[in-house]
């Protein structure tokens, strides 16, 4: 069982907090606009957990991996471990941060609390059929099982794994 932060919003979403929560912010109310669906820290079947996952209208898969500052840049490497569970892969960051740091293939957002734009589009990838099953029921369920437990955070540490086969 995946443990998460027991801070938690009115949903049961882990919250994350300072810079990164406002980056996290607009990454979903972007997604939101465009038609995606989001949820924040997704533990993939690797054990890796994604900032934000979103699952847009026709099944698409997005990973977006948060980064506050350089330094979080820098010393986080395991953006690469994420490319197995989605179609599209992300970094979101602050219009401050010095972008010629995101490695080219990857998608790039700048966001604050308000929204967002996509600065560079990444390289598209396809899952296979049967991990965008398994993803996509993962996300479902981890879906209805935080709107279920609104109100009662201390149930979130039951978290299932998203992408198991």
């Amino acid at each position: 069982m995946a443990s998460v932060s027991l801070i938690a919003n009115s949903f049961g979403d882990p919250a994350p907090n300072g810079r990164a929560a406002d980056i996290v912010r607009g990454v979903q109310r972007m997604f939101a606009e465009l038609g995606l669906a989001s949820l924040t820290e997704m533990t993939l079947a690797n054990g890796r957990r994604a900032d934000v996952m979103a699952v847009g209208p026709n099944g698409e898969i997005v990973i977006v991996e948060v980064k506050s500052c350089l330094q979080d840049f820098q010393t986080d490497q395991k953006w690469p471990e994420y490319a197995p569970y989605c179609d599209r892969f992300y970094f979101a960051v602050d219009c401050d941060f010095p972008q010629e740091h995101i490695p080219e293939g990857t998608g790039l957002m700048c966001c604050d609390a308000f929204g967002g734009a996509v600065l560079r589009e990444c390289s598209p990838s396809s899952l296979n059929a049967a991990r965008r099953k398994a993803v996509t029921l993962s996300f479902a369920r981890l879906a209805a099982a935080r709107l279920m437990r609104v109100g009662d955070v201390a149930s979130l540490a039951n978290e299932p794994r998203v992408g198991e086969e």
